[in-house]
Formats: C-alpha cells, sequence, structure tokens
C-alpha cells in the first residue's frame, strides 16, 4: 500500500511540476571594452542598420577619428561597390564621456528582397545586409528589454537562427544608465545581427538618462539609434512609423508627451488617417510600457498612455500591440478597455529578451479572462505574417541554450473581419471632431 501511494505521489508530481528556469546570468565582459582591443581611429564599428524610408536603408556606424568621412559604398556583389552615398554625423558629450563620430548615411533606392554588400568610410572590412520582401510572407524577430548578460546572448543566438527579415526592439537596448561605456560595449555586441537586417526600436526607461543641465534626456540613444521619424512625419525620434511589405507599422514613445494635447497624439492621428488598410492590411504598434498586464512588476505604469489613446488604436483596427518593459512573457486575446472584444488587438508582453535586473516572477491570480498565455522565463518572438488574413506567432524561450517553442499562435487580421470598415468611420470621425472621444466612459463603444 505504501509503495503504491509513493508511485501516485511521483506521478502526480511529474505531471503538475512547472518548468524550472535557470538560474540568472552575469554581465558580459566584452573584449573591446579593452584599450588595446581597440581597432584603427578610421575603423568603423558598432555598425547597424535600420529602414529609412521606401526602399531605403540608413546605416550607422562610429568612429574614433573624428575626421573619417561618413560615406557608404555598396553594390550586390562582393568588393564591387556601384554607388556611393553620402551621409551625415553627430557626436555628444555626457558629464566625462565624449562619444566617437556617429555617422548616419542613407542608401537607396535599393530592390526588395536582395542582398547588397556594403563599406562605411571606405574604410575597414564589407559587410553585407539583405533588404526585406515587398510582398508576404514576412517574418519580424521580436525581444525587448535586451541589456549584455549570458541571457542577452543566448537571445541573439537564436534571433540569428531564425530566417526574419526584420528585428522589432520595444525599448530598453543596453541598460547603460548614464555609463556611457556601455552603449558602445552594446553596439559592438548587436553588430554581427544588427549590419545584417535592419533593427527598428524605440525608447524604454532605460534609455532616460537623466542627469542635471542635460537637455536632451535621450541624448545617448538619439544620437546612435536614428530611426526614420522624418520620414514618417514626426518630429521625434521617439515616435515614427514605416512599411514592410503589407505591413504598417508604428513605434510609440512611453517616455514622451502623449495626453491628447501633445505632439506625439496629433501624429499618431495624423499617421493613422494615412493607413491604406488595402495597400497595408496589418497593422502593428510598439511601445515600452505594456498596457495589458497581469505580472506584478510595473502595474498600472501604462494606464495613462493606454486612457489617452487605446480609443485611437482601437477604432483603427490595430491588429497587434507589442510592448515591453515587464520582465516576463505574457499574450492576451483580442481586447480593448479591460474587457474582451473581437474587434480589439492582441496585447503581447515580451520584455523578456536577457537584462540585468533578472525576471518578474510574481504574477496576479485569478489570471484575467483576457490574458491567455503567461510565463516569467527569458526569450524572443517570431512573428510570421503570411499573407493579407493570416500570421502565424510563436515565443520562444531559452532554455539552457536551446530555444524552445511554448507558445504559438494562428492569429486573423482585423481587415478579413467587419470590424475595420466599423471603425474606419469612427476614426474619421475623432479625426474632425475631438469630442467624439468619450474617455470618460471608457473610450469608443464597440459597434
Amino acid at each position: 500500500m505504501e509503495l503504491k501511494l509513493v508511485v501516485i505521489l511521483l506521478l502526480c508530481a511529474t505531471v503538475t511540476a512547472k518548468y524550472v528556469r535557470p538560474m540568472p546570468r552575469k554581465p558580459l565582459q566584452i573584449s573591446s571594452w579593452l584599450p588595446f582591443s581597440k581597432p584603427h581611429s578610421n575603423h568603423p564599428h558598432q555598425v547597424h542598420i535600420s529602414l529609412a524610408g521606401n526602399k531605403h536603408m540608413r546605416v550607422t556606424w562610429i568612429t574614433d577619428d573624428k575626421s573619417s568621412p561618413s560615406y557608404v559604398e555598396y553594390g550586390t556583389s562582393p568588393g564591387r561597390y556601384d554607388t556611393v552615398a553620402e551621409g551625415e554625423y553627430t557626436s555628444y558629450s555626457y558629464m566625462l564621456y565624449s562619444s566617437g563620430k556617429i555617422h548616419h548615411t542613407v542608401i537607396g533606392p535599393l530592390e526588395h528582397n536582395t542582398t547588397y554588400f556594403y563599406r562605411c568610410g571606405g574604410y575597414g572590412p564589407e559587410f553585407q545586409l539583405k533588404t526585406p520582401p515587398a510582398q508576404f510572407p514576412v517574418t519580424f524577430a521580436v525581444a525587448g528589454d535586451l541589456g549584455q548578460t549570458g541571457w542577452t546572448k543566448s537571445t541573439l543566438d537564436h534571433i540569428d537562427q531564425c530566417n526574419y527579415d526584420v528585428y522589432l526592439l520595444p525599448g530598453d537596448l543596453s541598460y547603460a544608465d548614464r555609463m556611457q561605456h556601455l552603449w558602445d560595449t552594446f553596439g559592438e555586441l548587436v553588430e554581427p545581427l544588427a549590419s545584417t537586417r535592419p533593427w527598428m526600436v524605440t525608447q524604454g526607461n532605460h534609455e532616460k538618462e537623466n542627469i542635471l543641465l542635460l537637455e536632451d534626456r535621450f541624448v545617448s540613444y538619439n544620437s546612435r539609434w536614428k530611426m526614420p521619424f522624418e520620414e514618417s512625419g514626426s518630429t521625434s525620434n521617439l515616435y515614427y512609423s514605416f512599411e514592410v511589405a503589407g505591413v504598417h507599422i508604428i513605434m510609440l514613445g512611453s517616455y514622451a508627451d502623449y495626453d491628447e494635447y501633445s505632439e506625439q497624439y496629433r501624429w499618431l492621428k495624423a499617421d493613422l488617417s494615412k493607413v491604406d488598410r488595402e495597400r497595408t492590411p496589418w497593422l502593428l504598434v510598439l511601445f515600452h510600457a505594456p498596457w495589458y498586464n497581469s505580472n506584478r512588476a510595473h502595474q498600472g505604469e501604462g494606464d495613462d498612455m493606454m486612457a489617452a489613446m487605446e480609443p485611437l488604436l482601437y477604432a483603427a483596427g490595430v491588429d497587434i500591440v507589442l510592448a515591453g518593459h515587464v520582465h516576463a512573457y505574457e499574450r492576451s486575446k483580442r481586447v480593448y478597455n479591460g474587457r474582451l472584444d473581437p474587434c480589439g488587438a492582441v496585447h503581447i508582453t515580451i520584455g523578456d529578451g536577457g537584462n540585468r535586473e533578472g525576471l518578474a516572477h510574481r504574477y496576479i491570480n485569478p489570471q484575467p479572462k483576457w490574458s491567455e498565455f503567461r510565463e516569467d522565463s527569458f526569450g524572443h518572438g517570431e512573428l510570421k505574417i503570411v499573407n493579407s488574413t493570416h500570421a502565424f506567432w510563436s515565443w520562444h524561450r531559452n532554455d539552457d541554450d536551446e530555444a524552445v517553442k511554448v507558445d504559438d499562435i494562428w492569429i486573423t487580421s482585423l481587415v478579413s473581419s467587419r470590424c475595420v470598415d466599423k471603425k474606419r468611420l469612427k476614426l474619421m470621425n475623432i479625426l474632425t471632431n475631438p469630442k467624439s472621444l468619450h474617455l470618460s466612459t471608457g473610450g469608443i463603444a464597440s459597434v
């Protein structure tokens, strides 16, 4: 009898055991911190690329030599550069730190789905990049809150194995937190990936480096990671939009003003009014602090932004919202105004790239009805937009250096339902009559 009881208990323990995640990992010791490991002063380092309008890419790199030129040579064959593009440069000082010369050069027009070979400033190694496709399918890799730890390296290794076209990062890049040399080591860490596929990022709270008398609290981020804000009609590098294949993507700033009287709010309304759902049937939005979060970490930090902007996103028929900040993973059902809504967005929190602060282990119970899946592990997401109506989302846990797919779902676009047609009418009403926003009753009523 006792033996049977032991066997039953063991079987129950096997069935109900929770996933036991590996221990936290220490910050990486990157060799480029050491003076003797630095390349020649003309040598480009921290190379990364980003989308810069239709058929164009922005190449960014840093040189220690302030006289180095800001041009990029490029072509479709190794070592043969048919075209040269001139760019711009900047630099900044932060307390006792002075950056190198930060170069930004836009190249193009480029052919879609094509490999290009390029060289920065006429010196150093040859790099290669691949442009995104013009049509579906298109694949995005997603992970926020990267940092520079052993888990960051695992995440980047797994993303490198994913056949993605664009990487989306919803805030918290280097975790420099005023220690400017950490921006440099982060740039070196991500260069192997960021120099080959466009990295599209937005700011997180760890990009906000406040010190006395410093006018631009995002000076490091804005100087190093220039995004296509001007190309999308924005006046700030903290929020912008771009398009890939049939996807319109809006990157918002959780740490820029966002109330209905702000410049960001006005820009968002204007950008949404220009979206053509026949040309870009998918509409995605990214920002840092999540609006739907059942983890006890950072509870309520996105509420004010949500109150101001969720009605706009709902009216426009946003399909998916991606956020970071909470160091865990969570995926919602379609939701709006705190309730399940078939015309609402799927909200995904993916602030689990590998930061040095550790994971957020505590959740609110019982699990809210809108919350579909949640787990406090490091990992990354992959979003494959297959066609105008269907996308496949999967989340891959970092498990002892192996990428293990733990959550996946097929998502149907709102453009394939009647939601978008109804909401477009409401959006037009919002743009022409702001008083139609009934924020006091929780936004626009479902139709």
